[in-house]
């Protein structure tokens, strides 16, 4: 598979999508002036990934701030990796925050209350 990976800027989270070295990683600030077209390519990467692989996922999340549309669609790649999960691939979300930010703790919670996969909030 081809790997994805996005150098991140102010606007845009830096992106680490590789099957073959298990590394999946968003870190970073997300707030792209078009959300859609930023994050419809790491979609169809995982779509990709689903149909052709049943590797263990640890995928992370490494957000120092994200806007509102970004998070509708950190929201699809949850639901995303909770497909994969039901279709019996291993998935562990593992959520970085700063341990004084309460706003990204708070929205790593309401994440995992969401979708039922196994997700780890970790402070650093």
């Amino acid at each position: 598979m081809e790997i994805i990976k996005i150098q991140g800027t102010d606007d845009t989270p830096a992106v680490i999508l590789d099957a073959t070295n298990h590394l999946f990683q968003i870190s970073g600030r997300s707030l792209p002036e078009d959300v859609t077209a930023f994050y419809d390519p790491i979609l169809e990467w995982l779509d990709e990934y689903a149909e052709n692989n049943k590797d263990k996922i640890e995928f992370e999340f490494k957000l120092t701030y994200f806007n509102t549309s970004s998070s509708k669609l950190l929201l699809d790649i949850l639901l995303k990796l909770e497909e994969m999960y039901e279709n019996g691939i291993e998935v562990l979300v593992k959520w970085y925050f700063p341990e004084d930010d309460e706003d990204m703790e708070e929205a790593g919670e309401e994440y995992a209350d969401i979708v039922d996969i196994p997700f780890e909030q970790i402070s650093y």
